[in-house]
Parts: C-alpha cells; structure tokens; sequence
C-alpha cells in the first residue's frame, strides 16, 4: 500500500452572506487577517482498495499548524494513513464487501444485521485510529456497555450471548484492519461483556408439561424424552417425509444438511451417510453451501432399520420419477412433484405436525438436540456425539447439553441404585442398625 502522496493547507471561516445565508468561503473579505476562521488541509491518501481518497482535516489555529498536521499524515506509512482517513463504517463496509467469497451467504447477512443495527451507530463515526491503543478500548468498551443497555422488542434488555456475537463481528473486522497495519491493536479484545451464556436444552419433564398446560410457560430450548420422539414418530409413520423425520431424530442432521442430502451421499452397502453440503435460505432465496463448520463435513454410520428405511425410499423415489431426469446423484428428499425441501418449509411443516399431536412443543432443531441426548441415555460417549453432531470440538457439545446430561446422569445412578438394592436386598432404616 503506497504512501500519502500530495497536500496543501489553506483558510477558511464560517462567515454567511447576508442575502443568500451561504458560506462566503474565498470570497469573505476578512479572509487572510490574523485570527479569523480556522485552517485546514486536504491531502490525498491511497484507501485499503489501492484508489487515492481525499482526506480534509481542519480547526487549526494558524496555517503553521494546519502544515504540521499535513506533514504528519504525509510521513504516515499507507496503512496508517488509511487509518486515520476512514471512519470506522467505511472500514467495516469495506471489510464486509471482501467477505463474500469466504463465508456462507447467511454469515454475511447475519454480519451486515449486525453492523447495521448495532455498530455503525454506537462506533460508525470514529476513524479507525480512533479505535488503536488503550483509548480504542474505552471507546469500544463504552459502546458495547452502551448496547448492553438496549431493550429488544419484547421490552427486554438484549441477551448476553447476542452482545457476544456482535463483538465477534467486530472483533473479526478490527482483526483484518489489524492484519493490514492499520491498527497496532485489536480494541475488541479483553472487554468487559455482561455475563451469561446461551440457552442450554432440557429435557421435558411431566412436571414441566404440567407447568406449560397450566400457565403457558415453557424451557426457552427444550428436547422431548424418548417417550415424545417415539410417540412423534408413530404419528407420523405414513407421512412422505417420514424417511427424514426418523434420520433427524436418530442422527441429529441439521435441517439444511438433511435437504441436502443426495442419493449418492448414501452407501447402503457400507450403512454409512454422507455429509458434505447444505441448503441455506437467504433473503428468499435457495443457496448451495458446506456445512456449518469444517466439522459439519462428516460421515454417519447407520444401523440395519435405518439404513434399510433409506434404501427403500430411495427406491421408491426413483420409480415415481421414473422417465424423468432425477439419477443417483438428486436430492434424497423432495416433495412428490420432485421440488427441493426447503429449510424454512421444513421447520414450518415440523410445527405444524407437532401442534396436531398436542404434545409439549419443540422445534425442529430441538429433534437434533433430542438425538444427543438420546445417545447420551444410551451411553455413547461424549466424543462420539461429537463428531455425529458436526461439532468443532466436545467442549461445544458438553456445554450445549450439560443440563439434558446432567438430568440423564441423575436417572442413570437412580437406576443403578435400584439395581443393586434389588439384589442385596438393602433398606436405609436398616444401615448402621447394629450399631445403634
């Protein structure tokens, strides 16, 4: 990035004319007398794009001063100057712009929501060097205190785990100014961020139930036990997604990784599925992406019903298209004129299906929840549903589910507990009797 080229300095005051109201300029006749108006100058600097930009500055006492200021900037390497020429909106935009070559175009958009609603209007008028050194700190931590205190539109204060997410987007920005050497520091690291994480699942309860049918109130992220997933898939046995609902249930595929999945994901002589992309929805249009993260890209085994359940919907799938153009390599599930499953369709038809059962209400990203903690009940380890979830990492996959873990882990030593009573045939009024 090349340096600040070119500069001068030059007067100027605030004096109106007195029949149109508009600024004199060069025409006011005190123009050049000591003390009147202010000096500035205008240099002309290369931005982050590689095209030179016009920068002004101004408010100094005399054209000594305003010289200096030139002179300065002048003497800036490029990326500082680009610093200290651009507000922080005019960064992120840009940043933003780069962006959508290299993630998800329902990352970008959630990114711009972000930007957009939260910090081009707390930090969008500060340059970037406004934003480097410990004085970029407080700056930052003011606006983020300042977006701690905002109200959502139900009239309650903005979750903890949102303000999270907005600084990761600033935090992300700041980081590639950063990389450019426009910044010497990343202002949103090490902030003061209110406390609380995000919603962890548990399990639906007949207490809680009884709680909900009373009074309304629910668990904000709730999983059905096994009773509810099996009574769910009896119910809807007959339905032609019936294939996908029990893969859900059973494997725990993300809404848009289970659309996506083609005929050739599938290897029926292995019992294995593979998981490779995604259908995403974004501003009402379908896109074709990769999993969510790099460990979304997995492969799942699957047992002799499920993999047989598959195997025969595949088949009949192909006789109701046959003559067609649909081959090995279409889409596994469809609607029976053969259009692709939508995610957002998805989740509306799952809703509907559920208030039809009466039964305590999840979301169809709950069912995936319920699938970990049903491979929880049935003692697969923590690392195992790791990797079936597409998880980064087990620390992401203990800490979502600990509570639904937490409540198995008491009802297996309960269990555990009974067994063995049953056998040594114990009572507590009798232990430590002999020596009463």
């Amino acid at each position: 990035m090349a340096a600040p080229s070119t500069g001068k300095a030059y007067p100027r005051c605030g004096c109106r004319s007195a029949e149109t109201g508009r600024q004199l300029g060069a025409r006011c006749p005190q123009r050049g007398v000591r003390g009147h108006g202010r000096w500035y100058f205008v240099a002309y600097v290369p931005g982050a794009d590689g095209r030179q930009k016009r920068l002004r500055r101004g408010g100094f006492a005399s054209r000594a001063a305003a010289e200096r200021g030139l002179s300065a900037l002048l003497e800036l390497p490029g990326p500082e100057a680009v610093a200290a020429s651009w507000s922080v909106q005019r960064w992120l935009e840009y940043w933003l712009s780069h962006l959508e070559d290299r993630v998800r175009p329902s990352t970008l958009r959630a990114y711009r929501s972000v930007t957009y609603r939260y910090l081009v209007p707390r930090l969008g008028r500060y340059r970037l060097t406004d934003l480097d050194g410990r004085r970029g700190v407080r700056t930052v931590q003011r606006a983020v205190d300042a977006i701690s205190r905002q109200e959502v539109a139900s009239g309650e204060l903005i979750a903890p785990g949102s303000v999270h997410r907005i600084v990761a987007v600033l935090r992300s920005g700041l980081s590639e100014a950063r990389r450019q050497g426009m910044v010497s520091t990343n202002a949103a690291w090490r902030l003061r961020l209110p406390q609380g994480g995000r919603s962890h699942a548990v399990a639906w309860t007949r207490e809680r139930e009884a709680l909900w049918r009373a009074t309304g109130v629910r668990p904000r992220v709730a999983v059905w036990d096994v009773e509810y997933v099996a009574a769910f898939l009896e119910a809807v046995r007959d339905d032609p997604l019936f294939p996908l609902w029990w893969l859900v249930a059973l494997r725990g595929l993300r809404r848009g990784e289970v659309v996506g999945v083609r005929g050739g994901d599938l290897n029926d002589r292995l019992r294995e599925l593979h998981v490779s992309r995604q259908l995403l929805v974004v501003d009402g249009v379908l896109h074709v992406g990769p999993p969510k993260s790099a460990a979304g890209v997995r492969v799942l085994a699957l047992d002799e019903f499920t993999n047989q359940l598959l195997r025969r919907h595949r088949r009949s799938q192909r006789r109701r298209f046959a003559g067609t153009n649909l081959n090995a390599d279409d889409y596994l599930f469809t609607h029976p004129d053969g259009r692709l499953v939508r995610p957002d369709w998805l989740s509306h038809r799952f809703r509907t299906l559920v208030r039809r059962l009466d039964v305590p209400p999840v979301r169809l990203h709950d069912l995936r929840h319920g699938a970990a903690s049903l491979a929880g009940a049935a003692g697969v380890e923590l690392k195992v549903i790791q990797h079936d979830l597409g998880h980064s990492s087990a620390v992401t996959t203990a800490d979502t589910y600990w509570t639904v873990f937490r409540e198995l882990a008491h009802s297996a030593v309960a269990a555990t507990a009974t067994l063995l009573r049953s056998h040594a045939r114990i009572r507590l009024s009798l232990v430590g009797a002999s020596q009463a």
